[in-house]
């Protein structure tokens, strides 16, 4: 008689069983470069989701002053070119085409993750440059926890934030709330006695997710933000109106997620409304409007082979429809079928496989396709690689802005490919990724001829980016002694095509650096933390035909912070921020100027 007792997991070890909000993110990206910003990043950056990519990622952002509108420039594309995807929901404003990242708080996310290159099949129109993913991810274990942080800065800018999980084995629930404000009145850097004037914000957030299993093999799924925010915007002259812009936006999503046998089926609807109003005075209640609705249906079927072979197929259909004061109840409807396949050919090698049909109502019907591998050739080096057509339609303000729009404009296409290289070894990894896109038809907002503040979309017939990318990290340990290094840089040529007394050449867009470089040291020692932050943004052009007498001149900001753990059985951090470290004076936009040396303190706690 033989009698055995296997454990497949303890409690001591405290495993919790995570149900990921973006599942597909993790299947069908494995042949490009993903980068993953955990709760450790999160906290000791500031709120927006611009400082924390910013100090921490290749992307470029064009930030009209600190809390203004902020636009990306990823892999040298145009912020339209960046997708945010909210737990699987691209959220790209249906007026801009972008995301304002300063409308976008970090702490209300479990982690935010950063996909370069091109991602249409999966994520649609503007998955260009690349894909931002906000996760709010399920546990569903015996649970009951809360995090308080409270910040208290210069300018009299708080922030504020409230997260709580509650969960069991059959439900899960996560409420955050935030809160951001700042009078941002700083004193120039240098001898100027010139003020920030008019530049006060404020934005309130709330993040709610539910889950709950039913039974064995069905989990309903329920996440719900809204996001309410006014800022005034500052002034590039003291003499300029002083003006205003209104911002609310709420997002819901409901999901129910079911596993019969190889087959996992996901249903999912979603409603996104956004609205703004723009006071061209703030003594005057005259102001323009918009507002669109979005109601988004998505069915997701995915079947396993075998082991090796998987195979999902996506039907979705989404409406919209905007209006305001230069938009007259235009609507456009999208439905799109894609079929994605994963091939584990061997335990070193696989590969995805992707197309996607899509179906418009306004510019025909684009077929888009993307193709990956991956092959580890060692136990510390693996090669990657990547091909893809992705897709944008021009959004409302492009048709239909006042004064601007051209209702004329023609969708852009793409074709990019990327080989990534990656080195590991235990607790050390690097990455080298080349990339080379082709874009026709690109979308663009340029100033008008003649420069000033008047500028209007445009459709740029041919634009090639390409460059490279380097991220690395290491987690040396001596000891008590923890240290984490990361580092990124970007060496990026985005040229569009011009014709010049009869010769083509070719011209760096505006608001693209050929060079970017962030880095950072984390020390821990028993319960003292500290950290140090670097960003080098090169020059960049702010005209079309890259004049060297408008350009902006390269910058170097440093922050650093420490803090100290009171908690014995719970953590009860308090510390303190220095941002900007050497107080540079740089402006990201022409006479948009950032803060010199600032202060913040802090309280982290959990409990």
């Amino acid at each position: 008689m033989l009698c055995q007792f296997t454990w497949a997991q303890s409690d001591s070890i405290k495993l919790k069983e995570v149900v990921v909000s973006d599942s597909n993110l993790k299947k069908y990206s494995t042949s490009q470069s993903v980068q993953v910003l955990n709760d450790s990043i999160l906290d000791r950056n500031q709120p927006s989701l611009t400082s924390l990519l910013n100090f921490n990622t290749v992307i470029y952002f064009k930030e009209n002053g600190l809390g203004m509108t902020s636009a990306p420039s990823f892999r040298g594309t145009t912020g339209a070119q960046t997708a945010v995807i909210w737990n699987g929901i691209n959220i790209n404003s249906q007026f801009l085409g972008q995301a304002d990242f300063n409308t976008i708080g970090t702490r209300d996310f479990n982690s935010i993750t950063v996909k370069a290159g091109g991602g249409s099949v999966l994520y649609g129109s503007s998955a260009i440059g690349g894909s931002i993913h906000l996760n709010n991810d399920l546990r569903f274990k015996n649970e009951f926890s809360n995090h308080v942080f409270f910040s208290a800065g210069s300018y009299n800018t708080y922030s504020a934030n409230y997260r709580t999980i509650v969960s069991s084995d059959k439900y899960s629930l996560q409420v955050s709330i935030s809160r951001n404000s700042s009078d941002n009145d700083f004193k120039y850097p240098g001898n100027s006695d010139e003020r920030n004037i008019n530049g006060q914000y404020y934005n309130t957030s709330m993040n709610t997710t539910f889950g709950y299993k039913i039974n064995a093999n069905n989990t309903l799924k329920a996440y719900s933000q809204f996001y309410d925010s006014e800022r005034h915007f500052s002034l590039t002259s003291p003499n300029a109106s002083k003006t205003k812009y209104n911002d609310f936006n709420t997002r819901n999503l409901l999901e129910w997620e079911s596993q019969l046998g190889r087959f996992t089926s996901k249903l999912r609807a979603a409603h996104i409304g956004e609205s703004y109003k723009y006071f061209p005075s703030i003594t005057s209640n005259n102001f323009t409007y918009g507002k669109v609705e979005t109601s988004i249906i998505k069915y997701d079927l995915a079947f396993d082979v075998n082991d090796k072979i998987k195979l999902n197929s996506i039907v979705d259909y989404s409406r919209n429809k905007g209006y305001g004061s230069s938009i007259d109840n235009v609507k456009r409807e999208v439905g799109t079928a894609s079929l994605l396949l994963h091939h584990l050919l061997t335990e070193k090698w696989d590969y995805n496989a992707s197309i996607r049909q899509e179906i418009t109502d306004n510019y025909g019907n684009p077929f888009l396709f993307s193709f990956g591998t991956k092959y580890d050739f060692t136990s510390f080096y693996r090669l990657k690689f990547n091909a893809s057509k992705n897709f944008r339609m021009p959004t409302y303000n492009d048709l239909f802005w006042e004064r601007s729009g051209n209702p004329n404009l023609k969708p852009e296409t793409s074709y990019q490919a990327e080989i990534g290289n990656e080195f590991f070894r235990k607790n050390f990894t690097l990455s080298i990724t080349a990339y080379y896109n082709s874009i026709k038809d690109l979308l663009r907002w340029v100033p008008g001829e003649g420069g000033g503040d008047v500028w209007a979309p445009e459709n740029t017939d041919k634009v090639r980016a390409y460059g490279a990318e380097v991220l690395v990290e290491w987690k040396p340990k001596f000891g008590q002694n923890n240290f984490t290094i990361n580092g990124t840089y970007a060496y990026t040529v985005s040229e569009s095509q011009q014709l010049i007394k009869n010769e083509l050449i070719y011209k760096q867009l505006i608001y693209v650096p050929y060079h970017k470089l962030t880095g950072s040291v984390a020390y821990n020692w028993k319960k003292l933390s500290s950290y140090f932050q670097y960003l080098y943004n090169g020059e960049v052009y702010t005209t079309p035909f890259n004049n060297r007498a408008s350009k902006i001149k390269d910058y170097n900001v440093g922050n650093i912070g420490v803090d100290y753990d009171f908690g014995a059985k719970n953590s009860y951090k308090i510390g303190f921020q220095v941002l900007n470290l050497w107080n540079e004076n740089y402006q990201p936009v022409t006479s948009r100027q950032m803060p010199g040396r600032n202060y913040t303190i802090y309280i982290n706690l959990n409990f």
